[in-house]
């Protein structure tokens, strides 16, 4: 079998290859032939990836404090359960186990015995050498017989009473303090003073030869200074062993809850025991709602609660951000930053020492609106709340405090464009957190006795972690493919090397856009969108002018108009040409895709409808194709900006050939810029309405007769 198992590794490896391709296939072509399909598929992953995320266990439906009023109904025992002993108890007891427990010494009779007979074995010529190398006089060779005789004796001797190893479970001990000792696979309990140890076992060696001379002393010391070793040493697996049965042997419990008894009463305040009682209740509960039955129960409630909150997120996009819906990349970045948070939530449950407040749940707000409006990341940030609520420790107290905290961090900043306002966010966040936190706290116990302190520092923790939304802001960006407002800011600068090209090369066109921007960011105001992003959408929506500046009338200095040379067809090439090139310049510049679609959009798929009357004069009977060749290519505007840049531009730019500046004709120019191209279909696929338009409308004769210096006409 060893010899295939590379066949086998290799053959596996192919095959997950050819089952992630074949995956990968399936994905794209749904996605691709069945968009819809596509896109219910990510809610249900989503859904599934947050349920796999959630715990298993049942969870006890009463929230309770020690030291808090019990605010529910009277609870009675269920069932029998017994009453759980608290942590301390029983790290006490464990405690008081390690402190009685009886130390445990194993008895190794072979160093004894091997000591013993070495001696007696080489005793002869040990002595001898001793006697020859400290030349010691007056030994005769008797005398040294009966040294040796008497060094054997002294060593048995000491043997005999044992030399006990040194260890912390004896250390400052009486000699009455007990032990076991083990010999034989037998434990027997002895006193400490019954033993020497090394040092005393040397003590009594040389009290033996006190009555001797003091060469005869020396030589007995001699021989047995290397033969006195410890016999009797730390017998750590058997102390080990020993301690973990005795440590196993505490109850966990103490006493038993009958049945339909009265555990606590409204009102009553959770002291001790009668937390402990609730608490024991709850582990009981939760255990026996770990059985299998139970669990997919539990699954399957898990699955509904998840399934109607994400389906209405979804019902929210389909119903008031339909771009959303139709975008697959932003619908992924919102599922994909809930279930972050689902995950970062559920470990720091998981993590000892580590408070569900810690994650920065305010930063999923301030994130979201800095690429969508404020009411998507409203609603995204109170789904992600509601659906961890499911999984937190106390969840009413949890939802309140964040919803309110994301709520107010939301309004204070609603648009995130300098670093300083993370710092005013930081600050929001933790004073309204504790805010609310103690607010609660005053509710429940009238003061702050009871008041959990540390809960501000994990307040302070969540706050400071926010000021890391700025770099996170640019990690999405550059995965997604969003563009945030520090991006639009950073674009929108007119020091910026693309649009001071552009105020070099085609300075009419700069003034023109730059005229549309003021026009088309007056009018989303006043309808309600993102007036940074129409704004920078204007600045680069004619940078394909560059590519031919004087063909543009806004750039053409003296009477000479190059257009006078040419056919109409070739004139109206030049002029949809400026849209094909802005692309492509944009694209060489590295524009985001969003500034990109107002380039792409900012005529839709009108004519240019100069040259194509011209050229209908000249050849009444022209074909369809022939008439295709002077209309642009589109796409039509798909949003409020885009098509609100496609009015300002169109107006802007028939302004300037007015003749009279009076209210009225900018009033009959403006309606009949705006009406036809609402003829002709051109905001069909954008979310504008009528009262939209007739706003902007408004807005644009108000500006228009601002630039032009209208003086307005009062009734006397």
């Amino acid at each position: 079998m060893q010899m295939f198992l590379p066949f086998m590794n290799g053959f596996n490896v192919i095959l997950a290859g050819t089952i992630y391709k074949a995956l990968s296939k399936i994905i794209a072509f749904v996605r691709d032939q069945h968009p819809s399909i596509f896109k219910v598929f990510l809610f249900i992953a989503a859904v599934s990836i947050i349920v796999y995320i959630f715990p298993r266990e049942g969870k006890f439906k009463y929230e309770f404090q020690k030291g808090k009023p019990w605010a529910h109904v009277d609870l009675f025992a269920p069932f029998d359960f017994p009453i759980y002993k608290s942590d301390q108890d029983i790290i006490e007891e464990k405690a008081y186990v390690k402190s009685i427990q009886l130390p445990y010494f194993f008895h190794n009779e072979n160093i004894a015995k091997s000591a013993i007979d070495q001696l007696a074995e080489n005793g002869e010529q040990e002595v001898n050498r001793i006697i020859g190398e400290n030349k010691i006089e007056n030994i005769d060779e008797g005398r040294a017989v009966y040294l040796l005789k008497r060094a054997q004796e002294i060593l048995a001797e000491i043997y005999e009473k044992g030399i006990l190893e040194l260890h912390e479970s004896i250390d400052g001990k009486g000699d009455e303090f007990k032990l076991f000792i083990l010999e034989n696979n037998t434990a027997i309990e002895r006193s400490l003073g019954e033993f020497y140890t090394i040092q005393t076992a040397f003590d009594a060696l040389k009290n033996q030869c006190n009555d001797l001379e003091e060469n005869e002393a020396d030589l007995i010391l001699s021989l047995l200074q290397d033969r006195i070793k410890r016999d009797i040493k730390y017998d750590q697996e058997t102390n080990d062993f020993t301690l973990e049965q005795e440590l196993n042997k505490i109850s966990p419990t103490e006493g038993l809850i009958q049945r339909g008894q009265r555990i606590v009463s409204t009102g009553e305040v959770l002291h001790e025991e009668e937390y402990r009682i609730v608490n024991s209740l709850k582990i009981e509960y939760e255990a026996q709602m770990g059985n299998a039955s139970q669990q997919w129960l539990i699954l399957l409630g898990q699955i509904i609660l998840v399934a109607l909150m994400v389906l209405s997120l979804a019902l929210f996009l389909y119903t008031y951000r339909k771009e959303i819906i139709r975008s697959d990349m932003r619908i992924v970045f919102l599922l994909t930053y809930i279930v972050l948070f689902v995950l970062g939530a559920k470990s720091s449950i998981n993590i000892e020492n580590i408070n569900l407040y810690l994650v920065p749940f305010c930063m999923l707000p301030l994130i979201i609106r800095t690429f969508f409006d404020i009411r998507v990341a409203l609603f995204t940030y109170l789904v992600t709340i509601l659906i961890i609520g499911f999984i937190a420790p106390n969840p009413y107290e949890f939802i309140i405090i964040e919803m309110i905290a994301g709520i107010l961090t939301l309004f204070a900043v609603p648009h995130l464009r300098r670093r300083s306002q993370l710092f005013v966010s930081a600050l929001i966040i933790f004073l309204v957190y504790s805010a609310v936190y103690l607010s609660i706290g005053l509710i429940q116990d009238g003061s702050f006795t009871e008041t959990n302190w540390r809960f501000l520092g994990w307040f302070l923790g969540s706050a400071l972690l926010t000021l890391f939304t700025y770099p996170l802001i640019y990690i999405f960006e550059k995965i997604f493919g969003f563009v945030s407002d520090v991006t639009l800011m950073e674009l929108s600068d007119t020091n910026n090397k693309l649009l001071r090209k552009l105020n070099l090369k085609a300075p009419g066109t700069f003034q023109h856009s730059l005229q549309v921007s003021n026009l088309a960011e007056e009018a989303i105001r006043s309808i309600g969108g993102n007036p940074l992003l129409v704004r920078t959408g204007a600045l680069y929506h004619d940078i394909g002018k560059m590519s031919n500046p004087n063909y543009f009338i806004e750039n053409q200095n003296s009477d000479y108009n190059p257009h006078g040379e040419l056919e109409p067809q070739e004139s109206a090439a030049i002029i949809i040409d400026h849209v094909i090139s802005g692309i492509e310049l944009a694209r060489r510049n590295n524009l985001p895709d969003i500034i990109i679609d107002f380039i792409r959009t900012h005529h839709g798929t009108t004519r240019t409808e100069y040259f194509y009357r011209i050229y209908k004069e000249q050849r009444p009977e022209m074909s369809k194709e022939e008439a295709s060749t002077f209309q642009y290519p589109g796409p039509i505007p798909y949003s409020k900006e885009t098509a609100v840049l496609m009015m300002a531009d169109s107006v802007e730019a028939a302004s300037r050939s007015m003749k009279n500046y009076d209210g009225e004709s900018i009033e009959y120019l403006i309606n009949g810029i705006i009406d036809n191209q609402i003829k002709e279909g051109q905001f069909e696929r954008s979310n504008i309405t009528f009262s939209d338009i007739t706003q902007i409308k408004k807005m644009f004769k108000k500006r228009l007769m601002s630039i032009y210096h209208v003086r307005l006409e009062y009734p006397e």
